[in-house]
C-alpha cells in the first residue's frame, strides 16, 4: 500500500496540529491541590523560619555564655535576639507573598462571620 506524500503545506500544518496538542497537555491548569500544596509549602517556609531564628539565637547566646562566662544572659539575649529575627523575616516573607498575590491579581475572599462557632 502506497501512500501520497503530502504537500509541504499540509506536513506543516500537521506539525502544528501536534505541537500545540502537545503544549495543551503539558501545561495543564493548576488544579486547586496543587495550589492548596504550593499555600502550604509557603506556610511551612514561615513556620521554620520563625523556629529556625529563635533556636539560632538560642545557640549564639549559648555560644556568648560559654566564651564570656555571663552564664544566663547570653541565652536570654541570644533567644530574644533570635526571636526578633525570626519576626522580621516572616514578616518580610509576608509581605513579598503579598506583592507576588498583588502583582497576580489575586483578590482575597471576605469570610463571613459565623456566630454559631462561638456558643461551642
Amino acid at each position: 500500500m502506497s501512500t501520497q506524500p503530502e504537500s509541504r503545506e499540509e506536513a506543516v500544518a500537521r506539525l502544528n496540529r501536534s505541537a500545540s496538542d502537545l503544549e495543551a497537555r503539558t501545561t495543564s491548569d493548576k488544579t486547586a491541590d496543587a495550589v492548596a500544596q504550593a499555600v502550604a509549602g509557603k506556610a511551612y517556609r514561615i513556620v521554620a523560619e520563625l523556629i529556625g531564628g529563635v533556636l539560632v539565637g538560642l545557640g549564639l547566646g549559648f555560644v556568648v555564655d560559654l566564651l564570656v562566662g555571663s552564664s544566663p544572659w547570653g541565652l536570654i539575649g541570644g533567644t530574644l535576639f533570635g526571636f526578633a529575627v525570626s519576626i522580621w523575616m516572616a514578616w518580610r516573607t509576608t509581605k513579598r507573598l503579598q506583592a507576588e498575590a498583588d502583582a497576580a491579581g489575586v483578590v482575597p475572599k471576605s469570610i463571613p462571620f459565623d456566630d454559631e462557632d462561638e456558643e461551642r
